[in-house]
């Protein structure tokens, strides 16, 4: 993002306002530097690092930042992020403003001080709590307005890719082992017997990538967005990050599962969480048939100038689901090639809007999920990277049983063995029809709409089963 100034000349105006807000946090008492944009774009992300105040073991928890350096971007950005929101609202409290910005009054403070004595901002009362309420003027409207059409994001402030790095480091998924009690709680309500779990637990335990083949209808794609939940543990996620000049959304409410914080849970005090970040459940991203390689790239948007994390961003510290693999539009080497050095190395590079590549965190447990055979669709080198193959089997008879009994209790209705039993003599072992785990599901919700046609109470029948196996079965 370039800055512009009031005199036209961006770059010149950005390094300049750093330098000054040195100097006011000099006379705030910090002492260090605050890096400008330029010197932030020419930093090289360390992949391996931990945060500074973090020890072995400790939970990575973010801690508010106490003045404009400890936020990891420049004040130059800051500046931006106010004008744009006031040139949206028109006039603000500082609390407001704060609150927009996901900062403390004492790290926006200054620079509010810095844009009142440009004749950006005034005073222009106080509220009825006593806070400070600032309005826009005519000159900072128009300054504003050059800060909104470079980059129209004026959400939370973004933290720095390094710091992103780093959270991700200490919430590695890598580090999680995953117990067959965990596992089996994962995997409570599906059908999974010891001999699928002795194959799970140490494929999910490497924190690399499996394949989960078999039938469709047998729970893949359920078995794939369980995995994560084994792992437990809530992470801290940015909602974007400040790259090379640009703002990258990371926090997706579409994708990720925001955790409520327990107020004074005892590691940290509310307050004192830098509220840029989100807890969220470790994310499980699922990505089917419709994957397209732009989704694997930064995009940005051309009106809003705000650019979107990739799929393997957004999943890091978490799993990443690529659903019915094979039938995507692209020709499935070129998917395939795009894994290999992340599959390999835990690392991936990221292409930039300006052609630039920052080499970014790999971090997730990748489980490709497929009706296919996985030797027909890809070749021996990639199957190497992918160290687990695990067929998804069709259920024995009992099993079958088993998931009728649970699934009628899900849907209310009264068990009936008898009828179950009818159902698998005539429909499945006389026509030598193969048991898929889904089917007890969807023939119980073909009998629940007859019953609900014929104003019937909810009651499993022989003859509401030939209904729905002649309806569910017409053309398969």
């Amino acid at each position: 993002m370039t800055t512009p100034s009031q005199s036209g000349s961006g770059s010149q105006s950005s390094v300049g306002l750093d330098e000054l807000f040195n100097r006011v946090n000099q006379l705030l008492g910090d002492p260090a530097p605050v890096a400008s944009s330029t010197e932030e774009a020419a930093a090289e992300p360390d992949l391996h690092g931990t945060p500074a105040n973090l020890k072995p073991g400790d939970a990575f928890i973010p801690r508010q930042p106490q003045n404009i350096r400890e936020t990891g971007v420049s004040a130059a950005l800051l500046e931006s992020l106010i004008m744009k929101f006031l040139f949206q609202v028109g006039r603000s409290p500082m609390r407001g403003i704060a609150a927009q910005l996901k900062l403390s009054f004492k790290v926006i403070e200054p620079i509010l001080k810095q844009l009142r004595s440009e004749k950006n901002i005034d005073l222009s009362g106080t509220t009825n709590t006593g806070d400070s309420e600032y309005v826009i003027t005519d000159l900072g409207r128009e300054r504003g307005k050059r800060y909104y059409e470079e980059c129209t994001y004026f959400g939370a402030t973004p933290v720095s890719l390094q710091d992103y790095i780093d959270s991700v480091n200490a919430q590695s998924i890598a580090g999680q082992v995953v117990t067959s009690e965990q596992l089996k709680a994962a995997f409570d309500g599906l059908i999974i017997n010891q001999a699928m779990l002795n194959k799970l637990g140490p494929a999910v335990n490497s924190g690399r990538g499996m394949f989960l083949y078999g039938f469709p209808g047998n729970g893949k794609t359920s078995i794939a967005e369980r995995v994560t939940d084994a792992f437990g543990s809530a992470i801290w996620m940015p909602r974007a990050i400040f790259v090379e000049g640009e703002v990258m959304r990371v926090f997706d409410p579409g994708v990720h599962e925001e955790v409520e914080e327990a107020q004074n849970s005892g590691l940290l005090d509310s307050n004192q969480v830098d509220r840029r970040w989100v807890k969220v459940k470790r994310p499980t991203v699922i990505a089917g048939g419709e994957l397209t390689m732009d989704e694997l790239e930064v995009t940005k948007n051309e009106i809003s100038k705000i650019c979107e994390a990739p799929l393997q961003l957004k999943s890091n510290c978490g799993t990443l689901v690529i659903d019915d693999f094979g039938r995507q539009t692209m020709p499935v080497d070129v998917l395939l090639n795009r894994w290999i050095v992340p599959l390999e190395k835990r690392y991936d590079f990221m292409n930039l809007p300006s052609g630039k590549k920052l080499k970014v965190p790999f971090d997730q447990l990748i489980v490709f999920s497929t009706n296919l055979e996985p030797r027909d669709l890809v070749d021996g080198a990639f199957l190497r990277r992918i160290p687990y193959k695990i067929e998804v089997p069709d259920p024995s008879v009992d099993e079958f049983r088993e998931l009728f009994g649970i699934m009628s209790r899900v849907l209310k209705f009264p068990e009936k063995p008898e009828c179950v039993e009818y159902l698998i003599q005539e429909h499945y072992l006389k026509v030598k029809r193969p048991f898929r785990l889904c089917q007890p599901r969807d023939l119980l919700l073909q009998v629940q709409n007859y019953c609900n046609f014929h104003q019937k109470p909810l009651e499993i029948s022989n003859e509401a089963f030939d209904f729905a196996v002649s309806n569910y079965f017409s053309i398969m």
